[in-house]
């Protein structure tokens, strides 16, 4: 309406949003917000969902990550960096670290503003990623640390609090092989080619060299030697003072919109910011096969050296609502609730028996003998005997109850058509609705594949003459029916997509897992807990046809080795009509359907229980768990 004064909120991204065009250079770039992860894709960038009172410190957060992403794009070029990208996985890592401290330390040393910004949404990270727990530097993440180090060197900015301890486990050892290499970056922040070659040669010396490959300089004048003399002439008609004159006016407009966007701040008060994805997509994990190299974090998949994905271009993350119109969803969900009425009542009152059961761990003990506070009945007899003396009071002691969230993965495969989707999709309902009044947040993610027999995946294989053994062969469909961020009310039509016709084909468990569980990982929540819905092991034509037969069950059992002795996250699994114990170590495993509710509630019923800690929840006898 017009004259009608904008929110805060609106106004704060508006401004946001025209300070990140600037400062990119790109009036074409895309800014939205959402409570999904923060992402930037090309020129696309997704920020964490604002509101209309935010606290000044979480807007530094959010404006260091808009700055991040706008001096990504203003100050990098993805065909340099893939030119001189190393061929090894702890390689590449290293040099995309480097590479995105050279970035930040731009706009870090370019802008006072920019670089608390900057460093509030670093501190908020590693924070929240918990890299204080690391005490053995096989664990801590290299990558990370060397990126630290040369963040310090280039800002004169030292480790965020949360990292010292990760950084310091690496600091001598990364100052003996690299110190002189990383002493002269700064000469060339402003070239990127050249830093590049500077990152090379930084890897080299952390004795790295072997997943260098060739080096592409030496490529380059090989190639130039066949091409006219012409066109090597135009390409060194540049002038030397053209890019610094660039890089000047480049800080000016961005001075100009961090003006503006702290303009926007004196009308903001309170904000809940999402987590940054941990890492950037090239990172993969490391085999652990050299002690010195670290374990990189869940950014990728486990086992590189016999897992690995044919193409990931078909791949798909997809909310529910995305999937088909509101309307088919009102009709979904109608049928699901008609299917659910016969086992309504059994549910709810396990459901029912959690929610009791952690309303009382919440608040449930007393102090007694107080001279203030409820006057207690017990003691009604003392205050008649002797109404002077003052101890006949109690007060109710609050339980610590460490902030939860809970993520329910559940198998959207084939094998679960029937009576085991529409009851694993009846439990998911119930306990989320019973968590959230409990003040535990749930989110609820399937996963399965877009298509049989390996879909757009396969054809591209077919195409490129059926190269021999191309690892995952089939286009992953990834479904959120609920953020953990979403209030039920809102998702509840979501799980209705459920019984859509053709939803359940194939299932790669792995993948899935290391998806659900980096979703996790990006929670600020203390206690996080991924629970798994499965009917057994993980099964996908196209793939195995093309590999070996457990292939996949091969790659799903590292995923979990990973998650259960070096995450935090807290593992569960419930398998339906299939042991799942040999992959899990808290699992049980249920022969009919209808067993699914209880085992859930009284899995999550032990998870909080006091003595959970205590002992493997719901182990079930078992023999010796098998490891790929």
């Amino acid at each position: 309406m017009a004259g009608e004064k904008e929110s805060p909120g609106n106004e704060f991204k508006r401004v946001l949003a025209v300070a990140m065009k600037t400062i990119a250079e790109d009036p074409e770039l895309s800014v939205t917000f959402g409570n999904e992860n923060p992402s930037l894709t090309g020129n696309k960038a997704k920020l964490p969902q604002i509101g209309n009172e935010l606290k000044a410190a979480d807007i530094a957060i959010v404006r260091g990550l808009s700055d991040s992403y706008a001096l990504r794009i203003a100050n990098h070029n993805d065909k340099v960096h893939s030119h001189y990208q190393p061929q090894g996985k702890n390689a590449r890592a290293v040099f995309e670290a480097v590479e995105q401290a050279r970035i930040e330390a731009l706009g870090a040393n370019a802008m006072p503003g920019m670089k608390t910004n900057l460093a509030a949404m670093m501190d908020d990270r590693y924070r929240k990623k918990d890299v204080a727990r690391y005490t053995d530097r096989k664990d801590a993440p290299l990558d990370e640390a060397v990126a630290l180090l040369v963040r310090e060197k280039l800002t004169g900015e030292i480790p965020p609090e949360g990292a010292r301890t990760m950084v310091d486990l690496w600091r001598p050892w990364i100052e003996e092989k690299a110190s002189s290499q990383i002493a002269h970056l700064m000469e060339s922040i402003h070239d990127q080619a050249a830093f590049a070659r500077m990152s090379r040669d930084i890897i080299a010396a952390l004795d790295m060299g072997d997943e260098l490959g060739e080096d592409p300089d030496q490529s380059d004048e090989n190639d130039e030697n066949n091409e006219p003399e012409e066109e090597s002439g135009e390409r060194q008609e540049t002038p030397e003072g053209e890019e610094q004159e660039s890089s000047q006016q480049s800080m000016e407009e961005m001075q100009d919109a961090e003006g503006e966007s702290e303009a926007a701040e004196t009308d903001a008060q309170q904000m809940d910011v999402d987590e940054q994805q941990d890492d950037q997509e090239g990172e993969e994990e490391s085999d652990g096969e050299e002690p010195w190299r670290p374990q990189l974090p869940f950014s990728s998949l486990s086992n590189e050296d016999f897992y690995k994905v044919f193409t990931n271009q078909f791949d798909e993350e997809i909310s529910a609502e995305d999937l088909c119109d509101a309307e088919e969803l009102t009709r979904l969900r109608n049928y699901l609730d008609k299917q659910l009425s016969s086992m309504q009542g059994v549910v709810a009152r396990l459901a029912n028996r959690l929610q009791r059961k952690l309303m009382a761990q919440q608040n449930r003990s007393w102090d007694f003998d107080l001279e203030e506070g409820v006057l207690d009945a017990a003691r009604l007899t003392r205050v008649v005997i002797d109404p002077m003396h003052p101890l006949s009071f109690k007060v109710e002691q609050d339980t610590e109850f460490r902030d939860t969230v809970v993520t329910l993965l559940l198998d959207n495969s084939g094998s679960m058509r029937g009576r085991p989707i529409t009851v694993a999709a009846t439990c998911a309902d119930i306990l989320a609705r019973t968590l959230e009044r409990c003040g535990v947040k749930v989110e609820i993610l399937g996963f399965t594949t877009r298509a049989w027999k390996g879909g757009q995946s396969r054809e591209k294989w077919l195409a490129a003459n059926k190269p021999p053994n191309p690892g995952r062969l089939n286009d992953l469909r990834h479904i959120i029916y609920k953020s953990a961020d979403t209030p039920w009310r809102r998702a509840r039509r979501n799980l209705g997509l459920i019984m859509r016709e053709g939803l359940l084909k194939e299932n790669i468990d792995g993948e899935a897992l290391i998806w659900a569980h980096n979703r996790l990982l990006a929670r600020t929540e203390q206690r996080r807990i991924l629970m798994v819905i499965s009917d057994g092991a993980p099964v996908d034509d196209s793939t195995l046809s093309v590999n070996s037969g457990n292939y996949l069950e091969k790659h799903l059992r590292q995923v979990i080795h990973d998650i259960e002795q070096r995450s935090p996250v807290e593992l569960i699994a419930i398998g339906i009509g299939h042991d799942v114990t040999r992959y899990y170590k808290r699992a049980v495993t249920i022969i009919d359907a209808e067993e699914l509710g209880g085992a859930m509630t009284d899995k999550l019923a032990e998870l909080f229980s006091e003595t959970a800690t205590a002992k493997p929840l719901g182990r079930q006898p078992m023999k010796k768990r098998a490891r790929a």
